[in-house]
């Protein structure tokens, strides 16, 4: 391997190519006159030479010179220096060298074997055009001219100024290897860094064991479905007595069996379906349908194609299960767990009506519809009699854990069903005009409790239908200036169904939001369908990761590497990132070491009444909590728990 030294300390090798000797000693006392003071002498009359501070001036580089008759002889020299890994900087070549080759091949020859060596053609004739030299020993920047007779300035001048160009030309050329070296590596690195995101999104989204889709990606698909034109089924499998099998055979054979129902089915549902492992021996599948007759027989179907003998650790092993499922219609958009809830009421229905047997839901199967109709009903009346009521839990800093803000939380506290989960009665409220109604009341309820407040800001949740009025930028406006609040004191939080059912739209409207001076927080991140590529068009100040995901983080990998993913994507994006569910300690110093920049949940308080909010925010920090270390430091005012 060749080896070309770039060092500077060494003087400038010179290769002179001449056939006659006379020109040799030319050429020797040119360089020995370099060295006798010369040039000293020269800048001392260009320069002068009084008692004022010399200015500095390059010293001309040390010259070796290796000599050569012929330039079969040149050629060789170039060879061995090239292979001892001491090149030539510059070459002079006589044009005529009879009987050997003359100057012009000679040139041709020294060049095939050294790209960065500089020629320079020495000659009294013109036998050769620089054109044609250069043609064969170029480029032509590397190839120079001097006519005999010659100076002696000239010569060294010449051998200085091209000796400095090949040491600068290695050396540049040793920068653009050590930068083509550092892009290589850094594109090593991207493509294994998206290797790894690819890896840790899969991860996220599909079960370990079977590879297939997992239940947060089936709810994903499900949630997709549910907004789209078309008719679909949803179905839950559960295979019948797998427990047994477990249980008699091990869980070496369970996951066997597992595995191979998964591909059972995978091959039998219906085209454009898919089939995920929600957990356990359960299983969700979607799949297009024109009618719940159809959708019937194509679970029968799948029933058939997957009872079938098993073969687990040298047992046989005879698969069965039971199917619950319920169509979905393109109108209205129906909630995805609502639909999961139907389809599971169904595979009840199924299992105790002998396993082994498929079972479409019908309204039958659900007592609570029912209850929901006569939730409807005094959901109307709530307001008017008082029932209804909002409480607040503190959004908190990560570091000095200093309130920043709360959410308010809508309650209903009915004499006839006690407490009503917010989770049953906003869903029925949505569904209806309701929801307008309740949505004015958390406003103005939380518009006058925000100015008890020294600072904070009060964190609203919207709903998607309420996200869609076709007047809500301009109603927002209207009841923060008749409350006299500023709209900086005014966080509203909305989902990603809010936002992506009609992105330009949302787009558009959260821009608005923004320049009156709202903040805007996107909730529940990380359970719905949003693009990251889209994402960034919309005006947000920060994403709150779900509960589910926080809760998770200790349990999953999956879970913990979607969380590190939301918080590392919101840095990327300048947002701010709200862990909500926070619940221990453990969550409390993750959260902090991997970037979430503010906190919530019952690790701190639980939601408070407006009398205990207020003091909370008066005090400005949560009582008794000045690290998290110390546990635990749930408020204890005179508020609910919610």
């Amino acid at each position: 391997m060749v080896v070309k030294t770039i060092e500077g300390s060494g003087p400038v090798r010179i290769l002179i190519i001449d056939d006659e000797p006379a020109m040799h000693d030319s050429y020797r006392q040119c360089f020995v006159t370099k060295n006798d003071g010369a040039l000293d002498a020269m800048a001392a009359d260009l320069f002068g030479d009084d008692d004022r501070e010399p200015k500095a001036i390059d010293a001309a580089p040390d010259f070796a010179l290796t000599h050569a008759m012929q330039g079969l002889d040149g050629v060789s020299e170039v060879e061995r220096a090239l292979a001892e890994g001491n090149p030539f900087a510059v070459a002079f070549i006589d044009i005529r060298m009879p009987p050997g080759i003359d100057g012009r091949e000679t040139a041709k020859r020294i060049r095939a074997i050294d790209p960065d060596i500089n020629l320079v053609i020495v000659t009294g004739y013109s036998d050769f055009s620089p054109i044609e030299i250069a043609k064969v020993a170029g480029p032509a920047d590397k190839i120079f001219y001097i006519a005999k007779p010659f100076e002696v300035d000239e010569i060294v001048q010449t051998a200085t100024a091209l000796g400095k160009r090949w040491q600068i030309d290695l050396e540049l050329a040793e920068a653009r290897a050590t930068l083509a070296r550092q892009v290589v590596t850094l594109e090593d690195q991207g493509r294994e860094l998206a290797a790894n995101e690819s890896k840790a999104l899969h991860m996220a989204t599909h079960d370990s064991l079977t590879e297939a889709p997992n239940r947060l990606a089936f709810l994903r698909a499900l949630t997709e479905r549910a907004r789209g034109r078309e008719r679909f089924a949803t179905a839950m499998l559960d295979l019948d007595r797998f427990k047994l099998v477990n249980d008699t055979l091990g869980h070496l054979a369970g996951d066997e069996m597992i595995r191979s129902v998964y591909q059972l089915l995978n091959a039998a549902v219906p085209e454009g379906g898919m089939v995920a492992r929600l957990g356990g021996d359960e299983f969700g599948i979607l799949f297009p349908t024109p009618g719940e007759e159809a959708a019937v027989q194509a679970c029968e179907l799948m029933l058939r194609r997957m009872s079938v003998t098993l073969t687990l650790v040298g047992h046989s092993v005879q698969a069965n299960a039971s199917i619950g499922v319920v169509v979905v219609e393109a109108e209205p958009v129906r909630d995805p767990v609502d639909v999961m809830r139907q389809a599971d009421l169904a595979l009840n229905e199924a299992k105790r009506a002998g396993r082994g047997l498929v079972r479409a839901f019908d309204e039958s199967m659900d007592d609570s519809i029912k209850f929901r109709r006569r939730i409807e009903g005094g959901l109307g009346e709530a307001i008017a009699r008082g029932e209804l009521k909002l409480v607040y839990q503190p959004i908190v800093g990560r570091d000095a854990l200093d309130i920043t803000g709360f959410e308010a939380l809508l309650r209903w506290f009915s004499p006839e069903y006690g407490a009503i989960s917010p989770a049953m009665f906003i869903p029925i409220a949505e569904e209806s005009n309701l929801i307008h109604d309740l949505g004015d009341w958390v406003v103005e309820t939380a518009l006058v409790e925000v100015q008890n407040w020294p600072g904070q800001y009060v964190s609203i949740n919207f709903s998607p239908r309420q996200f869609r009025r076709h007047n809500f930028v301009a109603h927002l406006v209207e009841c923060v200036q008749r409350a006299g609040v500023s709209p900086e004191r005014i966080q509203i939080e909305i989902t990603e169904t809010a936002i992506f059912d009609d992105a330009d739209r949302a787009a558009d409207t959260l821009y608005r939001l923004r320049q009156m001076g709202f903040r805007i927080a996107l909730d529940d991140f990380g359970t719905g369908y949003s693009s990251l590529y889209n994402i960034r068009k919309f005006a947000l100040d920060c994403l709150k990761i779900d509960r589910s995901f926080i809760d998770g983080m200790g349990r999953e990998r999956e879970s913990a590497a979607i969380v590190h993913s939301i918080i590392h994507l919101g840095r990327a994006l300048g947002l701010g990132v709200i862990a909500e569910g926070v619940e221990t300690d453990a969550q409390v110093q993750a959260l902090r070491l991997a970037g979430a920049t503010h906190l919530q949940g019952y690790f701190f308080s639980r939601p408070v009444d407006a009398d205990a909010a207020r003091a909370m925010a008066e005090l400005g920090q949560l009582e008794g909590k000045d690290d998290p270390g110390d546990g635990p430091a749930v408020y204890q005012g005179n508020g609910t728990d919610g």
